[in-house]
């Protein structure tokens, strides 16, 4: 079977081994190429550590706080209010505690997956460890009372098996990552927590490795996917038209407006994020950390050490500000103090976002044929291998390997 998959980031690309190792021949369309936008450029984690979504207690501690801040860890543009209020007033809907507890436990699923495929496609592709890095995570905390807010979250991650150390002071913490200053009053250490080496180095490894197997690259942007008689039609925005016998839509933030097409409204938006890439060595710091309640995070990759986060609604038209990553250095401080800010390069891109915090991973409401693989939020690194292999179960009409009803586009 031949299988159009819209977009060649890391989902699209996952999709293209998984739909190959099944016999499968694969083109993938995309106008810049192999994951040369969010993918190449995040943040590096496989974070298979996290189980809550964001509409979670958690985030609403924080979020009046948040709000007031124009250039804080979450902001929206006035001129994006009224267009982003769909997406709000789900958010809301979804932080009940039913339905929490609904999105928590289809993160579990999913995110147990995460790690296991990830392994199991860099072994497939003669990688192995590679690209991977295991020092953990680290999640550090300004106060005591912020630390102990967060003991149900411990307590969640430990029954499903995920392996959490507490440091309950600030030398504790320091003797694990010497850079970080006394402001940081406790932390937990995932030491289960895995890393790349830098995210745009793997997902061209990846990218590469697609096309040496026989994957065909098409520079192009999509305008439709239809169904037809017998298989799918692409039609491109240049008015050029491919054939196939099903689809994989995987654009992430640019997935939205095919699915319409298609009868399915998906109330997808876009977070906008911010990093900056210093020279390697710059923090200080060995491995990941998440400074919570901060919105940020930082990451020593091996070309060098990012740190950024946040979350802006902007929509895809309207250009960066970069103030905003200037306040995230601001808040960085205090608690690097040693650390080195000056250079470096900085960047936004566009994270494909659900209120939910769970991703599209069904088939279409129209056909069979057409498959959806997007929305992942914060995770599109960490989930890519686990939503690849499920793409390629849902084509061959295989039992996944979770269950996919909370990830349906119909949910909606």
């Amino acid at each position: 079977m031949h299988v159009s998959i819209i977009g060649a980031g890391i989902i699209g690309l996952q999709s293209a081994h998984a739909l190959m190792d099944d016999g499968h021949t694969v083109t993938l369309f995309d106008p810049d190429g192999l994951a040369q936008r969010t993918s190449a450029r995040n943040a590096g984690y496989i974070a298979h550590t996290d189980i809550l979504p964001l509409a979670s207690r958690k985030v609403w501690r924080h979020l009046p706080g948040w709000l007031i801040d124009p250039l804080g860890p979450l902001a929206i543009r006035p001129a994006y209010g009224l267009r982003v209020l769909p997406f709000m007033l789900r958010f809301l809907a979804a932080s009940t505690p039913a339905r929490i507890e609904a999105s928590t436990l289809a993160l579990i699923g999913l995110q147990g997956l995460a790690l296991p495929a990830w392994e199991r496609r860099l072994a497939k592709l003669g990688l192995g460890e590679k690209h991977l890095r295991r020092k953990g995570f680290l999640n550090v905390f300004p106060s005591a009372s912020a630390f102990a807010a967060s003991a149900s979250v411990f307590a969640r991650q430990r029954q499903v098996g995920i392996e959490v150390e507490l440091l309950q002071d600030s030398a504790s913490v320091r003797r694990l990552e010497p850079a970080l200053s006394a402001r940081v009053a406790a932390a937990a250490f995932y030491p289960g927590g895995v890393s790349v080496d830098d995210p745009a180095v793997i997902c061209a490894a990846i990218g590469e490795a697609a096309v040496a197997r026989g994957a065909v690259l098409v520079k192009r942007s999509v305008s439709a996917v239809t169904p037809v008689e017998g298989g799918v039609e692409i039609t491109g925005t240049d008015g050029q038209t491919h054939s196939s016998d099903m689809a994989v839509i995987a654009a992430g933030a640019w997935s939205k407006p095919l699915a319409a097409r298609l009868g399915d409204r998906i109330p997808l938006d876009t977070e906008r994020g911010y990093n900056i890439t210093l020279p390697k060595g710059s923090l200080g710091l060995e491995r990941p950390v998440i400074f919570e309640g901060q919105g940020f995070v930082s990451s020593p990759l091996d070309t060098g050490d990012r740190i950024g986060g946040a979350v802006e609604f902007a929509g895809l038209e309207a250009a960066p500000n970069y103030a905003r990553l200037d306040a995230i250095l601001a808040r960085a401080k205090p608690y690097l103090p040693d650390a080195k800010f000056e250079g470096g390069t900085r960047w936004m891109g566009f994270r494909p976002s659900l209120p939910d915090s769970l991703p599209v991973i069904s088939r279409s409401a129209k056909s069979d044929r057409i498959l959806y693989a997007f929305g992942h939020g914060h995770y599109g690194l960490t989930q890519s291998a686990a939503t690849g292999e499920l793409a390629a179960q849902l084509a061959a009409q295989r039992q996944t390997a979770i269950d996919l009803m909370p990830f349906a586009a119909g949910r909606f």
